[in-house]
């Protein structure tokens, strides 16, 4: 079948591609080879599937589903490998064993052959309440020690990067520079003193946790990186964000959000506040830099809130 990538995929990696990426323009026979490789039948695309990798579908070669997923380097496809091999499995898709001879192949490409959740089914579906209890214990799960030795990104390292562009955003426009400089704030105070270093999913939030037959919820994407446990669960504070905004209670529903996602996973509430406030300004202006400002708006706006 033709591997033509979703158009939500083109869109978010065009974003972001730096000049002369061709990754995109390689990906049909990128994908061709990783099928052919592993003798998979391909079932079909996931559509309008990811912003950072192609999804499909598949069956090795002894009739088991499973999910072929392939992602640009930028997206670092080796460190998912290395975070699912970890995780083992618990709380997140499994990781399946890959024949030897393609695994330098899979490396080079950013190919990962996952255990098949069910694609169309993630706690997003479910009433508000219900989603923030099950995607929150599925997020417990995931907070362990990362391996001796281990090649992660730091969350100071990651916020590091993103500061730098929030300071080139704010200068640019004046009207986000307030809430940049509140989030750089809380940044270099969250950081002075982070209360313990766990591997953690690095982008979490509800639509990440799909439905599963060994365990009923499983999170998969995840970005991992090394830090403490409230960056991760800052992400999945704004789930929802628009519906949020949408409503007169949205604020002090937000004040609720963060104290019951705090007392529910041991995390300290100001810590939460800190972390929700520097990611939600991070999105709201990169969305502003890359030509979104719809996201921007709301996302500057529940920032606001914190």
């Amino acid at each position: 079948m033709a591997f033509e990538p979703p158009q939500r995929l083109v869109r978010a990696l065009g974003e972001t591609a730096p000049a002369g990426d061709d990754w995109l323009a390689r990906l049909p026979e990128a994908a061709e080879r990783a099928v052919a490789r592993r003798e998979l039948s391909v079932e079909r695309l996931q559509v309008p599937g990811g912003r950072s990798s192609l999804v499909v579908l598949v069956r090795r070669a002894d009739g088991s589903p499973a999910v072929l997923k392939l992602a640009p380097p930028r997206a670092r496809p080796e460190s998912e490998r290395a975070a699912l091999a970890h995780w083992a499995g618990l709380g997140a898709v499994q990781l399946l064993p890959a024949e030897a001879e393609n695994a330098a192949e899979d490396t080079a490409e950013g190919a990962l052959l996952l255990e098949r959740l069910h694609p169309d089914v993630s706690v997003r579906s479910l009433p508000e309440a219900k989603a923030l209890l099950e995607a929150a214990g599925t997020l417990r799960r995931l907070w362990v020690e990362p391996p001796a030795g281990h090649a992660f990104e730091t969350v100071a390292e990651r916020t590091g990067r993103q500061a730098e562009a929030m300071r080139a955003s704010a200068e640019a426009d004046p009207e986000a520079a307030a809430l940049v400089d509140a989030a750089l704030a809380a940044r270099e105070e969250l950081l002075a003193a982070p209360p313990e270093h766990r591997l953690l999913h690095g982008t979490f939030r509800q639509s990440k946790v799909l439905a599963g037959e060994r365990m009923p919820w499983l999170a998969v994407g995840p970005d991992p990186v090394v830090g403490e446990c409230a960056f991760d669960l800052a992400r999945l504070v704004r789930d929802r964000v628009e519906d949020l905004i949408a409503v007169p209670s949205g604020a002090a529903t937000t004040r609720r959000r963060i104290k019951r996602l705090a007392e529910s996973l041991d995390v300290d509430l100001e810590r939460l506040r800190g972390w929700t406030l520097f990611r939600a300004v991070e999105s709201g202006v990169r969305a502003l830099r890359v030509g979104r400002p719809k996201d921007a708006e709301l996302l500057l706006e529940f920032a606001g809130w914190l």
